[in-house]
């Protein structure tokens, strides 16, 4: 990658990178061929590979960074989703932060928003061509003078000058997902101690880390981004409470928080009322329902299913509210007949306990009609069941 990215680094290269910009996947051929009569075949075909990276690069990072950054197709897949390493730089500021240690900082995702916050970053990659591509990134964006990349094996650093370690080990090897954290690049064990040992210490993980891989002395966070979870991170320090879990909704910032002393037992089951609340991912990975339940006055639906049921409309960040209209048991026949009747054509489905997969469903109804409906395949009270319904209106409002 050092070979490809010095070449897009000289004026030609960045010349080419602004001509190849928005380039369509049909045109690449002949944008390629035309610009070869005038540049080297190599540096032609770098640059329009930047370029589709830029195109995949500006959903977690917005166009107008990404059209200026250098990516690389793990860096792509594996680097913080903007949104979320801005909300942590925020968190570890307001913490007092002003400098940190980012080890396997990929490209640099984490580094650029923490010096965004205005907290200098020691940030340490040891593959070189990820470690020049974050340099290369600090430098296109203006960050250079508080992001320092070092090219050099995180388990050899020293880091007592900082007052956070951030580590974010590699999941993800030549043969895909790692799934022993053992086999984490640095391994899990020692990015735990590491994060430990500094003054304020923060381990991003797999959003599916079971609690009982969370060490006590921890507090673990779940931030979803637009109702999709992105990551989970473990926190150490003399401000966390050990065994607190924590929800964060972006972009609202929306959160939800329980000790181990305030969390609440699990939710009573009790019969459908009118509105099904569907909540957040990010409250159901940290084992908060519970407390979601208790703010709208609700109950589940099934002791192992997480979507709770109340009798009346509730204000809420942490769920999307349904207004139920059909309980049925699961019968495909009986439900087509019902679509059939409302006129539904447009026809959501979504399922939690249930092995029906979505399209199947739809295949088997078969919906026609101007109406939209939402239904949800799922079990109450141990039953399989079919919830029929649609996105209530807001508190206090009226359906038209």
């Amino acid at each position: 990658m050092n070979d490809v990215l010095a070449p897009l680094l000289t004026p030609e290269g960045r010349a080419l990178l602004a001509e190849v910009r928005g380039t369509a996947p049909a045109d690449e051929l002949a944008v390629a061929t035309r610009l070869r009569r005038e540049h080297p075949a190599e540096l032609v075909s770098a640059a329009l590979s930047q370029a589709r990276l830029r195109q995949r690069a500006a959903a977690k990072f917005g166009e107008a960074d990404a059209d200026r950054m250098f990516f690389t197709p793990n860096g792509v897949e594996q680097s913080t989703r903007a949104s979320v390493a801005a909300y942590r730089a925020e968190s570890l500021h307001a913490l007092g932060v002003r400098t940190v240690a980012d080890l396997c900082c990929g490209i640099g995702g984490d580094a650029i928003a923490l010096a965004r916050a205005g907290i200098r970053v020691l940030a340490v990659d040891r593959d070189p061509a990820t470690a020049a591509t974050a340099r290369a990134n600090a430098a296109a964006l203006g960050l250079d003078g508080l992001v320092e990349v070092r090219e050099a094996d995180v388990t050899e650093v020293d880091t007592s000058g900082c007052d956070a370690v951030f580590v974010d080990p590699a999941r993800r090897g030549g043969r895909g997902r790692i799934f022993d954290p053992e086999a984490y690049s640095p391994p899990l064990s020692w990015a735990v101690e590491a994060a430990r040992g500094a003054p304020c210490g923060v381990l991003k993980v797999a959003p599916g880390i079971p609690h009982e891989a969370i060490p006590a002395d921890a507090e673990a966070e779940w931030i979803s981004d637009g109702g999709d979870v992105k990551e989970a991170t473990v926190w150490f320090g003399a401000r966390v409470t050990p065994g607190a879990r924590r929800a964060v909704l972006l972009p609202s910032g929306a959160g939800v928080w329980a000790s181990p002393d305030t969390m609440l037992p699990n939710p009573a089951v009790r019969p459908v009322g009118r509105y099904l609340y569907e909540p957040d991912g990010a409250v159901i990975r940290a084992h908060l329902v519970a407390e979601v339940a208790a703010d709208l006055d609700g109950g589940l639906i099934d002791p192992t299913i997480a979507y709770i049921t109340a009798d009346e409309r509730h204000a809420t960040p942490y769920a999307s509210a349904y207004e139920i209209t059909d309980q049925l048991p699961f019968n495909v026949k009986k439900l087509r007949a019902l679509l059939r009747e409302r006129g539904v054509g447009t026809l959501t489905v979504k399922k939690r306990g249930s092995a029906v997969e979505p399209e199947e469903l739809r295949r088997k109804v078969k919906p026609q009609g101007p109406h939209a409906a939402t239904v949800f395949l799922t079990r109450v009270a141990g039953a399989p069941t079919m919830l029929v319904g649609a996105p209530a209106p807001a508190a206090g409002a009226e359906r038209s």
